[in-house]
């Protein structure tokens, strides 16, 4: 992209210590991201993409996590080296990150309006006192009616989706540059998803934020992401357009994604599937991690790994891409 990266993430190869030994989940990971735009990471349950996003954050515990290579540029700042205490002031200030199951991530014994307060406390230096406007402003800010009857109430007093907006709120009080969202509508209904992404979508535009967006949901893709980025076993496969990519996929894993897509399928129709599951850390052979999985395999494809090539104004990492 010709805009300057905000984000930009570096050849970054994450390992963890195991039982058996060392093994590397995440490898050779390369994106930007600039102000203000979105770009979607997709891809199975299993490919890396959460751990990257943790990584970015800094939350993976270190050991049994390890960065092995690359760097994570943040504003210039290879934040993949910072310290505990600079990461602690970038978190949740400059990058805020919704997670993908708000019960699990906010604190059930403390009522809400505290827990969105502790972000200004923290970051902002304020009393709780004084950061309660704040935060019936954001909480206004992210749909929520009722504001400061809300500030009172426990997680579990509320539905789901109210939850996530708490946790988008949590993210955004104090106006970050950069924002994670980590499978962001797993778990609400078809109209609480919607709800989200349009409310994702106002926010970027009034904040002029840049969203990362980790989901498998290639239709929240398309409507929210200028570019994608598909992963598989721990590497980026395709990337380019969303729309481009979307229309014409070009690594046999990505038109694995949209042929088994529900939103694709006719009333009736058998929904086709991609067989076999995605190889674990450690065993994902030499050759291309796919390979097992596709319809296009080649004995190339078995000995040797593909790099990203670029195809017309996509990249794909393929030896035999589809035409």
């Amino acid at each position: 992209m010709t805009e300057k990266a905000l984000l930009s993430v570096e050849g970054l190869t994450i390992g963890f210590n195991t039982e058996q030994g060392p093994v590397r989940v995440v490898e050779d990971l390369s994106f930007s991201l600039a102000q203000g735009e979105t770009l979607g990471i997709v891809g199975e349950s299993g490919c890396g993409k959460s751990v990257t996003a943790q990584t970015i954050m800094r939350l993976l515990p270190s050991p049994p996590s390890r960065i092995d290579a690359g760097r994570i540029l943040f504003a210039g700042e290879d934040i993949a080296k910072a310290a505990e205490k600079r990461m602690q002031k970038i978190r949740g200030d400059q990058i805020g990150m919704v997670f993908q199951e708000p019960m699990t991530s906010l604190n059930p014994t403390q009522r809400i309006g505290r827990q969105i307060a502790e972000v200004l406390v923290l970051h902002r230096g304020l009393g709780y006192a004084e950061a309660t406007g704040m935060v019936v402003e954001v909480l206004r800010k992210v749909g929520m009616g009722n504001a400061e009857r809300r500030l009172e109430q426990y997680p579990h007093e509320l539905s789901g989706g109210l939850r996530q907006r708490v946790m988008i709120a949590m993210a955004i009080v104090c106006k970050p540059q950069l924002l994670i969202a980590d499978e962001p509508t797993t778990a609400l209904d078809v109209t609480i998803q919607a709800q989200i992404m349009d409310l994702l979508q106002s926010l970027q535009r009034d904040l002029g934020l840049a969203i990362l967006l980790i989901t498998h949901d290639l239709g929240m893709v398309a409507e929210m992401s200028r570019n994608i980025a598909v992963m598989y076993a721990g590497r980026i496969v395709e990337t380019g357009g969303a729309r481009s990519v979307l229309a014409r996929p070009r690594h046999p894993y990505t038109a694995g994604l949209l042929a088994s897509s529900p939103r694709r399928a006719r009333k009736g129709e058998r929904l086709p599937s991609i067989p076999g599951l995605v190889p674990p850390p450690g065993r994902r052979g030499i050759g291309c991690s796919f390979a097992e999985r596709c319809a296009r395999v080649t004995d190339r494809c078995r000995l040797e790994l593909p790099p990203l090539l670029t195809i017309g104004t996509q990249s794909a990492a393929c030896w035999n891409p589809v035409p």
